[in-house]
């Protein structure tokens, strides 16, 4: 299912409802917080070069720092195979990896994904989320 790219006025809004949706369907439980810092640690590493980029298409550098990231998260994916899943739920919810995908070297769009990354942490945090 391709999923329509994230936009500026509903990227918080579609990060708090992931978390809330994914509260309601595992009874209150989420992936801690640690996993999401990681994703979010490494996101930030390639935000803070992509700020002063100064293109609206992103280095070959930065793009392949972009798809190594993605595969990270695939690798954290395919780790989570454990009962019940948390952050394979969170990542499918979200469509991360989709979003990662669709960034397709357009800076813009990579700015958008790290902040529609940083509010699905905060809503994480804000509704509970544990280390």
């Amino acid at each position: 299912m391709a999923t329509e790219f994230l936009n500026e006025k509903t990227y918080v809004e579609k990060a708090e409802n992931v978390i809330k949706s994914l509260i309601d369907e595992n009874k209150g439980k989420l992936v801690t917080t640690s996993k999401l810092r990681n994703i979010l640690s490494m996101a930030a590493d390639i935000y803070d070069k992509i700020l002063i980029e100064p293109d609206d298409r992103i280095s070959d550098e930065l793009n392949a720092r972009i798809e190594y990231l993605r595969v990270r998260v695939i690798y954290e994916y395919g780790r989570d195979s454990a009962w019940p899943n948390l952050l394979q739920k969170f990542v499918d919810k979200s469509e991360l990896i989709t979003v990662l995908k669709q960034i397709d070297g357009d800076r813009k769009k990579y700015i958008l994904f790290y902040r529609y990354l940083e509010a699905l942490v905060a809503f994480h945090k804000y509704h509970g989320g544990k280390d």
